[in-house]
């Protein structure tokens, strides 16, 4: 569940247990490369926590619960993000020539933090994904809203949630050339403020004919997209804290920039 090159670049990363008493013996701490197995199980297939096979040698769905939301509060999810991004760079596989932007909604069946009612759905709870991604499709930035948020509220944050990209010579990469957006992001207002941090807007006009010709440089956001919902546990978001499905939003943004690493470096 976990490859080698993975591993190698998150083991570093983890926070250090703390040492156990040994006049007050207990159970023995399950390794962490196999609760990352376990949480990327639950990841994948989207299965309940306690219903997590023991037989698979994760431990507990709970154990691996708790060290999911103890490595997501550690920063961890970040720290690997930017280090996967580092190694593109210093490839020189990152397209910063252009950023492309996009939402999606899912279903949120508990309501929680960052849930609303959906404009989508007949006013049922739901969540909605945000995500920028450089010109081949790879994330930048992910964050998680309620269903009822406009797409253009996430806009800024997003581009201000693109980490230094460090790797090469010179001061870290943020800023794409362009950015691409559909017609839920065609505000004047945000186009002015883009241009100001030196990003060219390329949003589709509302109120003009359909076939603005971005579809061209807009599919590679699609298809991040999908890639996200292709690990079940983000079709539907069953939790109801939001800082666990960040969690899981986080570690599906590292997983998807793995991937690319271990093709393009």
């Amino acid at each position: 569940m976990v490859p080698d090159g993975l591993w190698q670049r998150i083991e570093p990363l983890l926070p250090k247990p703390v040492p156990r008493d040994p006049r007050r013996p207990g159970r023995k701490r399950i390794p962490d490369r196999q609760v990352l197995s376990g949480i990327l199980f639950v990841l994948h297939t989207g299965i309940q926590w306690e219903f997590l096979p023991k037989e698979l040698g994760f431990g507990s769905g709970m154990t691996c619960w708790r060290r999911l939301e103890e490595w997501n509060r550690a920063g961890v999810w970040k720290q690997l993000h930017e280090l996967l991004l580092a190694e593109l760079h210093a490839a020189g596989k990152l397209d910063w020539s252009r950023a492309v932007i996009d939402s999606s909604h899912v279903r949120a069946a508990r309501r929680g933090p960052k849930s609303g009612p959906s404009p989508v759905d007949r006013a049922r709870p739901g969540s909605k994904h945000h995500v920028l991604t450089e010109g081949a499709g790879i994330p930048l930035a992910a964050s998680l809203t309620g269903g009822n948020r406009h797409d253009i509220t996430e806009l800024l944050p997003l581009i201000d949630a693109v980490p230094p990209v460090r790797g090469r010579r010179g001061r870290p990469r943020r800023r794409p050339a362009e950015l691409f957006a559909d017609r839920a992001y065609d505000f004047d207002k945000y186009r002015n403020v883009l241009r100001r941090k030196g990003i060219h807007p390329r949003i589709a006009r509302r109120g003009t004919p359909h076939g603005s010709g971005l579809g061209v440089y807009r599919w590679v956001i699609e298809r991040t997209i999908a890639w996200y919902h292709g690990m079940k546990r983000l079709r539907i978001r069953w939790e109801r804290r939001d800082d666990i499905h960040e969690a899981f939003l986080g570690l599906a943004t590292c997983i998807i920039t793995y991937r690319h690493v271990r093709r393009l470096c």
